[in-house]
């Protein structure tokens, strides 16, 4: 639950809509062993297929990611979307049927140390959005994701783990964005079209020096206006955090 989050990262939030009552998306959290210094691993993910079967896909991706974690020890997250890879193909290898399915992640490991705070990231699919604030002007930077998913695909390599620091400030002067493609992938407007991942970012840049609550009601109103009567597309999910 969002509150989970919160108590790693207070000044965080969760917009999370299902768009059936079961989900192929999902967003998962677990905290960093000690040795790995103060905070906590969290993803967005995104399961391939929409109701019963999307959610099956995300119990055996949801379990593997805590196999990763809590079974073999893994923090760097990189590695551990390589071994959820292995442990989910070995799961469906088992399983009747030949199984397409897999998940697209954006998976980050949040630390704090000496005033700082470090960032490792690796994703499938799903890119990472963070704004820094300096001199009070907010920028944009984008970490790619690799162009591969959780899954069965033709030239499996190893997922980039991306690393950077943060200065911690009062107030918090950065934003981190993790999300799945539900929010851009979204149609509406006065033509019936795709919102568009570049908006999503642009909401993202106009509104990140406000607080985490107020971006969340942004956001959620933004969409609203968008889809106007037209129906949801995909579950829809984005987690940010303020540091």
């Amino acid at each position: 639950p969002p509150s989970l989050i919160r108590k790693y990262f207070p000044e965080s939030v969760v917009l999370y809509k299902p768009k059936d009552i079961v989900a192929g998306d999902f967003y998962w959290i677990a905290p960093l062993p000690l040795s790995a210094g103060e905070g906590a691993l969290i993803a967005a993910v995104d399961c391939t297929g929409h109701g019963v079967p999307g959610a099956m896909v995300s119990v055996v991706c949801s379990n593997a990611l805590n196999r990763a974690v809590k079974e073999f020890h893994i923090t760097d997250p990189g590695k551990i979307l390589d071994k959820t890879r292995e442990l989910v193909l070995e799961t469906f290898e088992k399983s009747e049927g030949n199984i397409q399915d897999g998940m697209d992640i954006s998976l980050a490991s949040l630390s704090r140390s000496n005033g700082g705070m470090t960032v490792q990231w690796a994703g499938a699919y799903n890119p990472l959005l963070y704004f820094p604030c300096s001199e009070g002007m907010w920028s944009t930077v984008e970490i790619p994701a690799d162009k591969q998913p959780i899954g069965s695909s033709d030239n499996p390599a190893p997922f980039t783990t991306h690393t950077f620091e943060i200065p911690i400030m009062e107030g918090g002067n950065t934003c981190i964005y993790l999300f799945t493609d539900g929010f851009a992938d979204q149609f509406g407007g006065a033509k019936g079209k795709k919102l568009k991942y570049r908006q999503m970012q642009e909401l993202f840049l106009a509104n990140a020096h406000k607080s985490m609550k107020e971006q969340k009601l942004i956001l959620e109103n933004s969409l609203k206006q968008w889809m106007g009567s037209l129906e949801q597309v995909d579950d829809i999910l984005i987690i940010g955090i303020k540091v």
